[in-house]
């Protein structure tokens, strides 16, 4: 459904280390600087990417926004937490764990990044 999705960020160096952590402990490689500063995570089925925004303005979180990247186990979403609080991320929601509703069985980790962004690891359970 999506081709990209892409956040602000006022300091791209920073940024670029929390999500090299974060996404490297899903096993993801590092992210890639553009001639115009902006950071890309490449994957087959998609672009993360961060940039300071075009506008002149700070970067600044969606409220009510989240962006949830796919752990295939809940030791991966554990490692991408904590890799997160180690690389200048704060914890927000619950702690890490299982989360039921709707006919769902998730396990769940929550971040905000360096910029305040909130993003989501999530385990789809069996």
């Amino acid at each position: 459904m999506f081709s990209h999705v892409m956040i602000g960020a006022n300091d791209i160096q920073a940024s670029k280390k929390f999500y090299d952590a974060v996404l490297g402990a899903l096993g993801h490689k590092p992210g890639v600087i553009d001639p115009k500063g902006r950071c890309f995570y490449f994957t087959d089925n998609g672009i993360f990417a961060l940039s300071i925004p075009i506008d002149g303005e700070d970067a600044s979180h969606g409220n009510g926004s989240t962006i949830g990247f796919a752990a295939a186990t809940p030791e991966l979403a554990d490692a991408w937490h904590e890799a997160g609080l180690a690389n200048g991320g704060t914890t927000c929601e619950e702690p890490p764990g299982i989360r039921e509703g709707l006919d769902m069985k998730l396990y769940l980790a929550y971040l905000r990044d360096p910029a305040g962004n909130k993003i989501c690891a999530l385990h789809r359970m069996k």
